[in-house]
């Protein structure tokens, strides 16, 4: 997206001589080149005959705070010129963000002035830690920010500079720095800040590209790239060796018997059930939707939501799910592409791991595994020679060997300690799910729904089963009543609304007061 009005940039006010200062704050998160590109602004302005100052403040951590680098520059007249050291509210005449939200937190934080500020920025999105916490879906509408960019800013220049820069076989700063040059905020020419990334010396001619079509873009000669440009991920495909044909041939068979409204989601469901496990893991999914669908009508709702959560059910994460995803070529096909990674470049790829002794011993087959937990000796040497981060280089050939044996183990799974206790607690909430469907179909539909609670593994799993056995708590005093299907909703709402808990303490106490 490319929204521009007219270029109207106020100043601070002129000194005595008639310098002017032009201050500029790029926000950028860790990896993004915001230290590179600071300095090629720098060498920009001193290269056309101007003093500059850059200064950067980090943020917290990743995603939960940019770092903010800050540049002030005035034509060089002699006199050495008083810089800050840091962006002021209603002081800066540029702000650039690598990031959509980082430009919304931008005009939160008064950085952004109506009349004075350009605002240039990227609309491509990375979740922050808060979105990424939040037990639902955390994301934030990016449309309320562009809307508050055309208000806030006296011109905006926003479009998917990432994506400008992949495709040029660069990274965002390349991009940015484009956007700039195009924006008229500066008062150098295109030249300078070429011969600028000529003189980095390091992926020059994948610089030039991204920086020059993000300079068209900015400019209005080339249209900015749309959502439905951008490459789709690339997606895991589900390939069947021969000796198994005829067993998924009937599976699929199984599958178009259904009703037209429940096959399309029944066969993603299939889809990912065998390939997390087996065919005949497979037919065990067919006959908890097959179960469901008997006892449902049209428009088949509740056999939707059982097609899409049994799927999920079943596919529960666990040590060997970890195992098996990180060593997948398509992972890393993402990977390199997310860090655009060149052809005489290689991918150097570090796992991080923290196994709890729980996780350890619910990997193992059940007897032993439940011999061990009865140990708190065990447990004890375990948490204190091995309960800690562990850092696996999948990129050698150590590293991935031991991963990969991991995975190996998939068909084992069943005979594992974790797969009994997540089967157990599988079979008591389907068996529910059937009961209610019998009397009141929509409340069955939403029980199913539940599910969504449970996802994850180690703490996460954890605190999904505590919110999904708080719910599904519920049901006694709800069961029976005209509305108890949209309570139950709203109580899931209310589970996936924060990670505390306290919306779903608020749900569950209006429940309680109208039902007891």
């Amino acid at each position: 997206m490319n929204i521009q009005t007219n270029p109207i940039v106020a100043r601070r006010s002129p000194g005595p001589d008639g310098e002017k200062i032009i201050t500029l704050a790029a926000l950028a998160v860790g990896g993004q080149g915001g230290g590179v590109l600071t300095n090629w602004i720098v060498a920009v302005a001193e290269a056309n005959g101007f003093r500059a100052q850059s200064t950067s403040v980090a943020g917290v951590a990743q995603r939960t705070g940019a770092t903010i680098y800050y540049v002030e520059m005035c034509r060089d007249t002699g006199r050495a010129p008083v810089f800050s050291l840091s962006p002021s509210i209603g002081d800066v005449d540029i702000l650039m963000a690598s990031e959509l939200m980082e430009g919304g937190r931008a005009i939160t934080r008064g950085f952004v002035t109506p009349g004075r500020t350009t605002l240039i920025a990227s609309t491509h999105r990375i979740a922050a830690v808060s979105e990424k916490v939040n037990p639902g879906d955390g994301r934030v509408d990016g449309a309320d920010v562009i809307e508050a960019m055309g208000i806030a800013a006296d011109h905006v220049v926003a479009f998917d500079m990432e994506t400008v820069a992949k495709r040029a076989g660069s990274v965002i700063s390349s991009s940015l720095l484009g956007a700039l040059a195009g924006s008229d905020s500066l008062p150098f020419p295109r030249e300078s800040f070429e011969e600028v990334i000529r003189k980095s010396g390091r992926g020059v001619e994948a610089s030039l590209r991204a920086f020059g079509d993000a300079y068209d873009i900015a400019k209005g000669i080339t249209p900015a790239p749309q959502p439905e440009d951008v490459e789709a991920p690339i997606l895991p495909v589900l390939h069947v060796p021969q000796k198994l044909k005829t067993k998924w041939a009937a599976l699929e068979a199984r599958v178009a018997a259904l009703p037209e409204d429940a096959r399309e989601m029944t066969a993603l469901g299939l889809q990912k059930v065998v390939d997390y496990q087996d065919v005949d893991y497979g037919s065990d999914y067919l006959d908890m939707v097959e179960k469901i669908v008997a006892l449902d009508m049209a428009p088949y709702e509740m056999s939707i939501n059982a097609a899409k959560y049994c799927a999920r059910a079943l596919c529960y994460d666990d040590i060997l799910r970890v195992a098996d995803i990180k060593t997948r070529a398509s992972r890393f096909e993402r990977v390199k592409n997310e860090v655009v990674v060149k052809d005489d470049q290689l991918l150097m790829l570090t796992e991080y791991f923290h196994p709890r002794f729980e996780e350890f011993t619910t990997t193992l087959p059940r007897s032993l595994g439940k011999w061990l937990q009865r140990r708190k000796g065990l447990e004890a040497f375990y948490s204190k020679h091995f309960d800690k981060g562990r850092r696996i280089r999948t990129d050698s050939l150590r590293g991935f060997m031991m991963l990969w044996i991991v995975s190996s183990l998939r068909p084992y799974r069943r005979k594992l300690l974790r797969h009994e206790s997540e089967m157990a607690h599988v079979d008591a909430w389907f068996n529910t799910v059937c009961d209610l469907a019998k009397s009141d179909p929509a409340l069955a539909s939403e029980v199913l729904a539940n599910y969504r609670l449970i996802k994850g593994y180690s703490d996460t799993h954890a605190r999904g089963l505590s919110k999904f056995a708080r719910v599904m708590g519920a049901l006694e005093l709800l069961e029976g009543r005209a509305d108890a299907a949209d309570w139950m909703r709203r109580l899931r709402v209310a589970a996936l609304d924060d990670v505390k808990g306290d919306s779903l303490d608020g749900a569950l106490a209006t429940v309680e007061s109208f039902a007891r």
